[in-house]
């Protein structure tokens, strides 16, 4: 059971139906009040943001790579905890003066960079971020570290933590207001099953 699902049964909201056997995407519960639908993760900010989900749950970094506005992010659910990571070469040698760098997180990674007045050609990829320095396609990589173990079996380490990430409740900021009575019991009933 994906771990959004147990923490939602912990609050007494189960699905009508067993959502793994279904190919449907939105579910009936056992509150009439409450449907649940099953997105993509880099989906969620998208439909909360325009009213279509009042609630949703989301990992930090696809709300940092969203970069909207029309949520709140009122909790911090503390699961799946990692990071997002600058990773090189452990043994690498001397830089050019503009480095390639290869992330799936493009606005974050720019973000990172400007910050640091640092410029960069960004080179988006969707996976097997590892493979770029070791081929030689980037200098560096922005990406999800959990443990480590993957960086280090292909020769690159951490060299900068980004952003600590977790898992996080997001409300739509319209459905805040005029759904308050219904929307914050919600939100409390989470933060005291997370705590």
């Amino acid at each position: 059971m994906p771990l959004s699902l147990e923490l939602l049964s912990k609050v007494g909201i189960e699905p009508a139906e067993d959502i793994s056997k279904s190919r449907k995407l939105v579910f009936n519960t056992n509150r009439e009040d409450l449907k649940l639908m099953v997105l993509r993760g880099m989906d969620v900010a998208t439909y909360v943001e325009h009213g279509i989900a009042d609630l949703g749950i989301s990992g930090r970094d696809v709300l940092l790579e969203h970069g909207g506005d029309g949520y709140y992010e009122p909790l911090d659910l503390g699961l799946a905890k990692c990071q997002i990571a600058v990773a090189g070469l452990e043994n690498e040698g001397k830089l050019p003066p503009r480095i390639k760098v290869a992330t799936k997180f493009v606005n974050i990674a720019k973000r990172y960079y400007a910050e640091k007045a640092i410029q960069v050609d960004i080179i988006k990829l969707y996976g097997a971020m590892e493979l770029a320095p070791v081929t030689g396609l980037a200098h560096r990589i922005v990406d999800i570290v959990e443990t480590g173990n993957t960086l280090k079996a292909n020769g690159l380490i951490t060299l900068e933590v980004i952003e600590e990430i977790s898992t996080r409740l997001i409300v739509n900021k319209l459905s805040f207001k005029t759904r308050y009575a219904s929307v914050q019991p919600l939100i409390d009933a989470l933060e005291e099953a997370t705590t």
